[in-house]
């Protein structure tokens, strides 16, 4: 595990290199996708985190058996883009519509007590319509691209990656935070006292579909992007 934790090695990197590391970087308050850009040491500086404990306990992993079957690093670019299709973006599709329709239910019946709740909704139903184009143009345009790129390299699907992996970036940036801020205001999705049933089903549901988009994010920012620039360069 030691060349998985060398100072040149960015969260991001260390993720991609053993995705057991995300459920550690998780727990530590880390974010591993949109934030993986960030060595180690820089990371546990900004979070008040003690490095030394961190690294041990990634380091541990080492000694624990590895679930080689998804070892999404040494995937070809095509195969990868099938996975996110048939994982996480099937997983998006299903649940935006009930989250719209929840977060503006308890928004709409506790919004009065909690007005935390219509800032939830309202940066709900700015996901929803981001991520909607988001997805449909990845499946369109990005990664029809990737996989022309893979039997032909011709020049325009080379443009292509290269001009969609700036877009989806930032796109990616905007979910992410959106999210990050709605962990944030609920409290990391702690029910109050008077919550009913839709409203812990709701903050079930919101937690459920942001750790998603993280595992979503990371493998495209992480592990597919920096596959696809290395090898169009």
């Amino acid at each position: 595990m030691k060349d998985k934790l060398s100072d040149n090695k960015t969260v991001g990197d260390i993720v991609a290199l053993d995705f057991r590391a995300a459920e550690i970087f998780k727990e530590a308050g880390i974010d591993f996708c949109c934030g993986g850009k960030k060595g180690l040491s820089e990371t546990c500086s900004e979070k008040g985190i003690n490095e030394a404990d961190l690294r041990k306990k990634i380091d541990e992993l080492s000694n624990l058996p590895l679930n080689t079957t998804h070892n999404f690093i040494d995937w070809n670019p095509g195969f990868l883009c099938d996975y996110i299709v048939n994982t996480h973006h099937k997983y998006v599709l299903r649940t935006l519509p009930e989250l719209v329709f929840y977060t503006g239910k308890i928004s709409d019946v506790h919004g009065a007590n909690h007005s935390e709740l219509k800032e939830v909704a309202s940066l709900f139903a700015q996901i929803n319509k981001e991520l909607l184009q988001h997805l449909d143009n990845e499946e369109k345009v990005f990664f029809p691209a990737v996989k022309e790129f893979e039997k032909t390299a011709s020049e325009s699907s080379r443009e292509t990656i290269i001009s969609e992996i700036k877009r989806l970036s930032s796109e990616h940036e905007f979910a992410g935070g959106a999210m990050d801020k709605i962990n944030i205001i609920t409290k990391a999705y702690s029910v109050p006292a008077d919550g009913c049933n839709t409203y812990h089903v709701t903050f079930r549901l919101l937690q459920q579909f942001e750790d998603d988009l993280h595992i979503h994010v990371h493998l495209e920012n992480n592990v597919l992007f920096p596959k696809l620039l290395k090898s169009i360069n």
